[in-house]
C-alpha cells in the first residue's frame, strides 16, 4: 500500500494539468474549448497518453452519442414538436396557474431524457415566453423550475446529459487499472438510471409546488412588473383570440361571396386562410371565392367567432383538422415589419399590391403615428414609417423581405421549417428508442439509426445536421476525456483516494463517503464544467470505493449525476441560458436552487443504494 501511495512524476503532472485546468475555468482567461485541447496536447506530447490513442475522445462512444442527440434534437425541432406542445398545454392547463407549471415541468425532464439539457432548454424558451405572455405566470417563476426539472429529467437515461453519456467510457477505461481478481465494471444500459430520474423529477415537482413557486413568487414581485394576461399584438393592434376553422354549409349567406366581400361584413374575424376543394391557402386573395363545403380559417376571440358562426350558418370547430400544418407557430404568424422611405409601397394599398395574391401575406393592421388602423386596412395608402402588421407563413415571409421593401423587426424562424414531417420524425424517433430498449447496440450506434432514419426521409438536410452540433462542447469533451485516461493509468486517482481514505476515521459508513462524493463533485461542478467535473472525479470516486470496500460503479454514477447538481451558478449552460432573460440574480438562485441541490443529492444516493441493494451488487 505504501508503494502505491508514492507520488511519482507522472502523478505529479496529471494532478498538475487538473490543477491548470480548474483555473483556467474558474478564471475564464482562455475558452474552455481551447483549455481542452492545450491539455490533450501536453498529455499527447509528455508521453502520458499514447499517440494512437490521444485522439480516441473524438471517436468515442461519448462524443458519438452526444453528436446524434444534437441531430435528433434538431429534427424534432425542424417538425414544430414543440410549438405543438405549447399549444397542448395551454389548452390542458385551463388558465390553472400551477397545474400549468407542474404540466411543463413534466413534459421538459421527459424531453431532456432523450436531447441535450442545453438543446431542450432552447426549445422551451419560446414555449415559456408563449405560455408566459397567454397567462399570469411570469418568465422568473417559470424559466427556474423549467431549468430545474430538465436538469433532473436528463438522469431518466444515459443520453440525457453530458456526464452520464461520458460514463460508460470512463468505466470501460478504469477496468485497464483494476486490481487483478477483481470484476470488470460493466458499462450501464441506456435506461439504467431511470428510477433515478423518475425520483429527481417527482422530487422536483414537489419541491416547486410546495416550495420553490412560492418562493420565486415572493421574491419576484417587489421588482418585476405582473406578468402579461394578453399578448403583445393584442395589447398594441386589438388582435386576439385563438385560430379557429369555419365550414361553410349550404345555407350560408357567404356562399358564392369572395373573401374580400365575407371580410367586409359587420363583426367578420380576421379571415386568414381558406380552402375550397384541393386549393388550400394562407392568406387567400380577396378575390377567391366561397363555396359550399369551404373551409375558412379565421382569428379572434372565441364568443366573438362562435357568433358569427352562429349568424351566417358556418360549423365552428377549435380543432384544426385542415389547417393545423398552415398555423402551426414554427410554419406561420403574425409579424410586424416598419415601412423605410425608400419602399415602393409607400402610396399604394395591400389591394393594389396584390400583397395576399402576389407574396402570400395577409396585412392585419398598420400602425401610424400610434394610432391604429384595423378597418379596412387593405384599402389604406401606405407611408413611409409605417409599422405593418402581417400574419404569413415564414419562409414567404423571408423571401418577400428579400426586396427590402418592408424591413421584419419580428423575430421568427428563418430556416426551412416541416410540420408535415412530424408524424415521420416521431415514428423515427419511436423506433429509435425501441431498438434502445431491446437491443443490445451500444447506445451511440443506435441513436445514430435514429440520425441516418432522419436524414434519409428529409426531416433533416445533412447541412442542417452539421449545423446542429455544438463544435464547442464536441471539443470540450474529446480534449478532456484523455485527462481521465492518464487519472487511472498515471495512478493520480489511486493516490488521491489512497490517501484520503488514510485521513478517515476508521468504519466510516460506506454512504456518507458517497454523500461526500457527490458534495465535492457538485463543489467541482461549479468552479469547472460537469464534463470536467466527471473526468476529474470519476476515476478518483472508482478507487476510493475500492478503497472503502464500497460499489465501484454506484460511487461513478453518484459522480456523473452530481456533476449536473448546479441550479445555482452560470457554470451550468442551462441556468446560464435563463438568467438573462428571467433576470435572475445570484441571490435568487442560490436561495432557490441551493435547498433543491441539496435535495439532489439526498435522493440520487438514498436510490442508487437501494437500486445497488436490489440487484445483489
Amino acid at each position: 500500500m505504501e508503494n502505491a501511495l508514492t507520488l511519482t512524476n507522472d502523478m505529479k503532472l496529471v494532478l498538475g494539468l487538473v490543477g491548470f485546468t480548474m483555473a483556467m475555468f474558474l478564471f475564464e482567461r482562455i475558452r474552455a474549448d481551447l483549455v481542452a485541447l492545450v491539455v490533450l496536447v501536453v498529455l499527447g506530447l509528455t508521453g502520458l497518453i499514447a499517440p494512437e490513442e490521444i485522439f480516441g475522445g473524438f471517436s468515442g462512444n461519448a462524443v458519438m452519442s452526444i453528436i446524434a442527440t444534437m441531430i435528433l434534437g434538431a429534427g424534432l425541432d425542424r417538425t414544430g414538436a414543440l410549438n405543438r406542445l405549447a399549444s397542448w398545454l395551454l389548452r390542458r392547463g385551463h388558465g390553472i396557474e400551477q397545474r400549468l407549471l407542474m404540466m411543463t415541468m413534466a413534459i421538459a425532464g421527459l424531453n431532456s431524457s432523450f436531447m441535450q439539457n442545453p438543446s431542450v432548454m432552447a426549445l422551451f424558451m419560446p414555449v415559456a415566453s408563449r405560455l408566459s405572455s397567454r397567462t399570469g405566470l411570469s418568465l422568473q417563476r417559470l424559466l427556474l423550475p423549467i431549468a430545474a426539472a430538465i436538469v433532473m429529467g436528463g438522469a431518466l437515461t444515459m443520453v440525457g446529459n453530458s456526464p452520464l453519456i461520458l460514463l460508460n467510457d470512463l468505466l470501460v477505461s478504469a477496468n485497464n487499472n483494476l486490481p487483478s481478481g477483481m470484476a470488470t465494471l460493466e458499462p450501464l444500459r441506456m435506461f439504467a438510471p431511470l428510477p433515478i430520474g423518475l425520483s429527481l423529477l417527482a422530487a422536483a415537482l414537489l419541491y416547486f409546488h410546495f416550495y420553490g413557486d412560492k418562493k420565486l413568487k415572493a421574491e419576484t414581485e417587489s421588482n418585476v412588473t405582473p406578468a402579461r394576461t394578453e399578448s403583445y399584438f393584442a395589447q398594441s393592434y386589438g388582435i386576439e383570440g385563438d385560430v379557429f376553422e369555419l365550414l361553410v354549409t349550404a345555407e350560408s349567406p357567404l356562399v358564392g361571396m369572395s373573401l374580400s366581400e365575407a371580410e367586409a361584413m359587420h363583426a367578420a374575424p380576421l379571415m386568414l386562410a381558406l380552402q375550397t376543394a384541393n386549393d388550400t391557402r394562407l392568406a387567400p386573395p380577396g378575390d377567391m371565392r366561397i363555396w359550399v363545403g369551404s373551409v375558412l380559417g379565421v382569428m379572434g376571440p372565441r364568443q366573438e367567432v362562435a357568433d358569427f358562426a352562429q349568424n351566417h350558418f358556418l360549423r365552428m370547430s377549435s380543432r384544426l383538422r385542415h389547417f393545423g400544418d398552415l398555423f402551426n407557430p414554427s410554419r406561420a404568424g403574425i409579424s410586424e415589419a416598419v415601412v423605410p422611405p425608400t419602399s415602393k409601397f409607400i402610396g399604394k394599398t395591400a389591394a393594389d399590391l396584390r400583397l395576399r395574391k402576389q407574396e402570400g401575406i395577409s396585412l392585419l393592421a398598420i400602425n401610424r403615428d400610434k394610432k391604429v388602423m384595423r378597418e379596412d386596412v387593405r384599402r389604406i395608402p401606405m407611408r413611409a414609417g409605417d409599422m405593418l402588421v402581417f400574419h404569413s407563413i415564414w419562409q414567404d415571409l423571408k423571401q418577400a423581405s428579400e426586396s427590402r421593401d418592408f424591413v421584419v423587426v419580428t423575430d421568427y424562424p428563418k430556416s426551412e421549417q416541416r410540420p408535415h414531417k412530424f408524424k415521420i420524425a416521431m415514428s423515427i424517433f419511436a423506433i429509435t428508442i425501441l431498438i434502445a430498449l431491446t437491443s443490445r447496440l451500444p447506445v451511440a450506434l443506435t441513436l445514430m439509426t435514429g440520425v441516418a432514419g432522419m436524414l434519409l426521409t428529409g426531416v433533416l438536410r445533412m447541412d442542417e445536421a452539421y449545423a446542429a452540433i455544438n463544435w464547442k462542447t464536441v471539443f470540450l469533451m474529446a480534449g478532456l476525456i484523455p485527462m481521465g485516461w492518464a487519472m487511472d493509468s498515471s495512478g493520480a486517482a489511486a493516490w488521491v483516494a489512497g490517501h484520503t481514505v488514510q485521513r478517515l476515521p476508521d468504519g466510516i459508513p460506506v454512504w456518507l463517503l458517497e454523500i461526500a462524493i457527490a458534495l465535492l463533485t457538485t463543489a467541482f461542478s461549479l468552479v469547472i464544467s460537469h464534463v470536467g467535473a466527471t473526468i476529474v472525479m470519476v476515476p478518483i470516486a472508482i478507487n476510493l470505493a475500492l478503497a472503502a470496500g464500497g460499489n465501484p460503479t454506484a460511487f461513478a454514477l453518484i459522480v456523473a449525476l452530481s456533476a449536473s447538481n448546479n441550479l445555482m451558478s452560470a457554470s451550468n449552460p442551462v441556468i446560464s441560458m435563463i438568467t438573462g432573460p428571467a433576470n435572475y440574480s445570484s441571490r435568487q438562485l442560490w436561495r432557490v436552487g441551493g435547498p433543491m441541490s441539496l435535495i439532489y443529492t439526498a435522493v440520487i444516493v438514498l436510490v442508487i443504494n437501494i437500486m445497488f441493494w436490489v440487484s445483489g451488487s
